[in-house]
């Protein structure tokens, strides 16, 4: 027990009595200290440059492999088949040009707008592609058949709304159904069931029993488009088809064509409403004096502009009223 005390009071004064000793050991601390800060830096650096470097080539080895391999964005963006293409289409009225040298490119899946202004040929062209009236000169191609050399081929793919379509006004709404349907080659149950389909979108089903003569400008306009899309055509053309038609049937009847193109089928229409060629049409082509000026996208003809204010530049630009001041005073 002495001698354990003695080595204790040894190791206790030990301290006490030199104090010099002890800043070997704090120093030999602060050295060990050092020495770990020394091996965590440089344990530190390299893990940032591992770290960073891999990081690094991560994030810029996809792009370079997109900015190499740009075909798979690309290749979505597919343009259908042709099913129109009119070339060099002429037709006079004696000395009168209506169509100067048209070509037209429409293809599959397009919903494609004709716009221009009066007398510049939009339904003559849209009447010589459909076979209704012959060109002078030019030829037209729908789905790879030609129009005038083949015309009961052609006319088996093409459904048609012309402008101031005359009717057999003295049959029903039935009857005018059947007969197209029965006329495109269709038997008696599919007709008699697509009649009562079209009948229902176009909400016709309570003037299927009258006469077509006595059918308004709008119920008249809509049993034509019916007769027009009976047979199930892989062309709409369409001249003017909201002509007379009430909101409320002219949001039926675009959704009914927009259905119909997503399908994979085309429509051709021609308006006067720019609102209605942007809402609804992906294509659109300006006509004026019988030529186009313009085809493409929507946003390709109108470009910065809107589709109006592009029509009215093509179509000359706006023309101020002059001389009409007898107007603003009023006879009475």
């Amino acid at each position: 027990m002495t001698r354990d005390a003695l080595v204790t009071t040894t190791a206790t004064e030990k301290p006490l009595t030199t104090p010099i000793s002890p800043p070997p050991e704090p120093a030999a601390t602060p050295a060990l200290d050092a020495t770990p800060k020394a091996t965590s830096k440089t344990a530190s650096q390299p893990a940032a440059k591992t770290a960073s470097q891999p990081a690094a080539k991560t994030a810029t080895s996809p792009a370079a492999t997109a900015s190499t391999q740009p075909a798979p964005k690309v290749a979505p963006i597919v343009q259908g088949p042709i099913v129109i293409e009119a070339r060099g289409l002429i037709k006079r009225f004696g000395h009168n040009a209506a169509v100067s040298n048209l070509d037209l490119t429409v293809r599959a899946g397009s919903f494609y707008g004709i716009v221009g202004p009066n007398g510049a040929g939009k339904t003559t062209s849209l009447s010589m592609i459909t076979g209704l009236l012959r060109p002078t000169a030019g030829t037209v191609m729908v789905h790879g058949i030609d129009v005038w050399a083949r015309p009961s081929e052609a006319k088996r793919v093409i459904g048609v709304l012309p402008d101031r379509l005359r009717l057999f006004d003295r049959l029903t709404g039935a009857q005018l159904l059947y007969y197209a349907g029965t006329l495109r080659g269709l038997d008696n149950d599919t007709v008699r069931s697509r009649s009562a389909d079209l009948a229902a979108a176009f909400g016709l089903e309570d003037a299927l029993n009258r006469l077509v003569a006595d059918y308004s400008a709008g119920m008249t306009k809509k049993i034509a488009l019916a007769c027009a899309m009976i047979h199930s055509p892989r062309v709409l053309v369409l001249d003017e088809p909201f002509e007379s038609v009430d909101p409320v049937s002219a949001v039926n009847v675009t959704e009914i064509l927009q259905k119909y193109v997503a399908a994979g089928g085309t429509v051709v229409l021609s308006s006067h409403g720019m609102d209605l060629i942007q809402r609804v049409c992906d294509h659109v082509a300006i006509i004026v004096q019988g030529r186009v000026l313009a085809a493409g996208t929507v946003d390709e003809v109108r470009g910065q502009k809107t589709l109006e204010d592009r029509f009215v530049e093509l179509a000359g630009g706006r023309k101020v009223a002059e001389g009409m001041e007898w107007l603003h005073n009023f006879s009475d």
